[in-house]
């Protein structure tokens, strides 16, 4: 059995509720040997898929994509530690992910369906690496994630 590991997340559901922490679970990355060494902390894959509805199953990784976070417009210096967005890119049905309520209403008038973050959203916190340092994150960074949503779309996938 994998060592699965557990980081405190924000969900941010589709479906309109106010933000909520989630255990966002990681399992040890394979590794060829020519790539690990002594030094090297070990990388672990995040499971957001686990708190996305309607994604595709058996997707693993291939089922969302991620964006970081590592300084608000405006800053001059870069967070010490960082965020990681993880959105859903594929559907159970192929249809599009509703549009994310939550964040629709945190952006207000500056809400744009054609850049809209669809389906549940998952964000985590690290240092340093985002596959080797994840953090536990708490409702005292939504602050920040509020901020940044606010004035931020989804990438285009």
């Amino acid at each position: 059995m994998e060592h699965l590991t557990v980081f405190d997340a924000l969900l941010f559901p589709s479906d309109g509720r106010p933000p909520t922490i989630v255990q966002l679970m990681t399992s040890p990355m394979i590794i060829s040997p020519q790539q690990s060494s002594e030094t090297t902390p070990q990388s672990r894959m995040p499971h957001p898929e686990v708190h996305m509805d309607y994604i595709a199953e058996g997707y693993g990784s291939r089922a969302w994509k991620y964006q970081l976070i590592e300084a608000l417009d405006g800053m001059n210096r870069k967070f010490t530690n960082p965020y990681i967005i993880f959105y859903p890119t594929v559907s159970r049905d192929g249809m599009p992910f509703p549009i994310n309520k939550c964040i629709r209403e945190i952006q207000g008038y500056a809400f744009r369906e054609e850049t809209a973050w669809r389906g549940n959203i998952v964000i985590a916190k690290y240092h340093d690496n985002p596959f080797t340092c994840m953090m536990h994150a708490s409702m005292a960074d939504f602050p920040i994630l509020k901020n940044y949503l606010l004035t931020h779309g989804c990438p285009r996938y």
